[in-house]
């Protein structure tokens, strides 16, 4: 009997011990994290805000007019010299915008304008005319009358260069040639002008090798054209590179 019930709850034990090894122990729920849900809500306004500055941004942008290729002072700012650009609106800078293009032909460069510069006002000018006491002076110089690296808006100084013959005659200026004795074939240079500034150029663009008659204008004193006119009519001239020239020497 005895025997009968050690077996029978040895059995219960078991079955007990079986069931409670089935089943799993309650495991701890999962930890949340906030601090990366609200890393990651963050990173999507961040993303819409930056999107909606560039926007704004775009609308505050307007179409000007850029500068292409130099353009002498007191010359009219021709539309092969022109292109649109993009800047950024500033109530600051009076830009030309590019629907007012039309209007270049009743303005002029009132300074020299390089390639690349973004148009204002304050560089265009109505005065058709150069300054008082200033003329242009046309020259026809030839290969080593003139820097290889001559610049429309070069500062230049001009030289009447020359050999004198026998007769010794020569109107060359009131310069260091004189007229007087020396050999009978004794070399002139005369300065006629200096601070003279190149208004236009004319290169062969199609051949880079160029070394023929290069006609250029210069702009000098109204005391200084007849010397250099006498000088040019004679192939006498001879420009020299100044200070400041954007060319260098």
């Amino acid at each position: 009997m005895k025997t009968q019930e050690r077996s029978a709850a040895g059995a219960n034990r078991a079955a007990t011990g079986t069931a409670l090894a089935g089943d799993r122990l309650p495991s701890a729920p999962r930890e949340r994290k906030p601090a990366l849900a609200a890393l990651a809500v963050l990173l999507v306004l961040l993303g819409a805000l930056g999107a909606t500055v560039l926007v704004m941004r775009a609308g505050d942008r307007i179409e000007a007019i850029a500068i292409t290729e130099r353009v002498p002072q007191g010359q009219p700012v021709p539309d092969s010299a022109i292109k649109s650009v993009m800047v950024a609106e500033d109530s600051d800078i009076k830009y030309v915008r590019w629907e007012q293009r039309g209007l270049l032909k009743k303005y002029r460069a009132a300074t020299d304008l390089v390639d690349g510069a973004v148009l204002v006002g304050s560089m265009l000018t109505k005065e058709k005319g150069l300054a008082d006491g200033k003329v242009v002076v046309g020259l026809s110089l030839k290969s080593g009358q003139y820097p290889a690296r001559l610049e429309e808006g070069d500062s230049v100084a001009a030289y009447r260069v020359g050999d004198r013959g026998s007769s010794g005659g020569g109107t060359g200026g009131s310069g260091n040639g004189g007229t007087g004795g020396g050999s009978s074939s004794g070399r002139t240079d005369t300065l006629i002008t200096e601070g003279a500034r190149v208004q236009s150029i004319k290169k062969n663009t199609e051949d880079s090798s160029f070394s023929g008659d290069l006609p250029v204008s210069v702009v000098v004193d109204e005391s200084d054209a007849a010397a250099l006119t006498s000088a040019a009519s004679s192939g006498e001239v001879s420009l020299v590179l100044g200070p400041g020239s954007g060319s260098g020497s």
